[in-house]
C-alpha cells in the first residue's frame, strides 16, 4: 500500500516511516467514514492511552526521582488529559489528515478537541504496532517535549486551589456561573464566572466549561494574592 504525497508529508511531521500505511489509515479513520470493509480508529485508541499512560508514568519518574505519588498524580493526568492530546495533535496538522464523513466536516470536525485527542490516541497505537514501544516512546517524547519539563506548573488545579483559600478563611467553596455562551454548537466559547461568598469575581473563556472554570478560578486566585 502507498501513501499519498500528504501522508508521506505527515511521517515526516511526527518522525515515523510505517511499515505497514494500512495503520496509520486507520489511525486517521473517524467513525463516521467506517465501514464492514474500513475500521474506524476507536479500538487503535483504547490502546494508546494505555501506550501514552506508560510512557508519561516513566517519564516522570525519571524526571523527578523524588517526587511522591501525590505529586506526580497530577502532573500525569495534566500530560495525558484529552486536552493535551489534542494541543500536540494540532501542532503537527493531524486535523487535516483525518478521514472524516460529511457530516463531520461540516461541523468543524477537524477542529473538535474530542476528537483531534482521540485521534492523536490511535496515532499512538498505530506507531506502536507498527515498530512497538521503543518507536512509540520516541515519538511521545519528542512530540510532548517540554510539556514534560514544565508539567508541574501546569498541573496546578486552580479550582482545588481556591476552593482550599476559600475553607482556610472559613468561607463556603466558591460557585461558578456560566455567563455566556457563543458560537455554532460544533465548536462553543463559554464565559464563566468564579465567585466567593465575599463578593470577589473573576472571568474567563475558553472552549469548554472545564477550562472556562479552571481559567476563571486562576485568575481569582491571581486577584487575590495581589489584593
Amino acid at each position: 500500500m502507498k501513501l499519498s504525497a500528504e501522508l508521506k508529508t505527515f511521517e515526516d511531521r511526527i518522525g515515523h516511516r510505517f511499515r505497514r500505511p494500512e495503520l496509520l489509515l486507520r489511525a486517521l479513520t473517524h467513525g463516521s467514514v467506517s465501514s464492514p470493509t474500513r475500521a474506524d480508529n476507536q479500538r487503535l485508541e483504547f490502546l494508546g492511552d494505555r501506550v501514552l499512560g506508560l510512557v508519561m508514568a516513566e517519564a516522570l519518574l525519571l524526571d523527578d526521582k523524588t517526587a511522591t505519588e501525590g505529586q506526580l498524580a497530577p502532573r500525569f493526568n495534566a500530560l495525558v488529559r484529552k486536552e493535551a492530546c489534542a494541543e500536540v495533535a494540532r501542532e503537527i496538522d493531524l486535523g487535516a489528515v483525518l478521514k472524516l464523513g460529511r457530516s463531520e466536516m461540516l461541523s468543524g470536525g477537524r477542529r473538535k478537541q474530542a476528537l483531534l485527542g482521540d485521534a492523536m490516541e490511535a496515532l499512538i497505537a498505530a506507531v506502536y504496532r507498527d515498530a512497538g514501544f521503543e518507536a512509540a516512546r520516541d515519538m511521545i517524547l519528542r512530540l510532548w517535549g517540554e510539556r514534560i519539563r514544565s508539567v508541574e506548573e501546569d498541573a496546578r488545579d486552580a479550582k482545588t486551589a481556591l476552593q482550599e483559600w476559600a475553607q482556610a478563611r472559613r468561607l463556603p467553596p466558591p460557585s461558578y456561573t456560566e455567563v455566556s455562551r457563543a458560537g455554532p454548537d460544533h465548536a462553543p466559547v463559554f464565559t464563566i464566572a468564579a465567585r466567593l461568598e465575599t463578593g470577589e469575581e473573576a472571568q474567563a473563556t475558553a472552549g469548554s466549561k472545564r477550562q472556562a472554570e479552571q481559567s476563571a478560578a486562576k485568575a481569582l486566585l491571581a486577584r487575590l494574592e495581589r489584593a
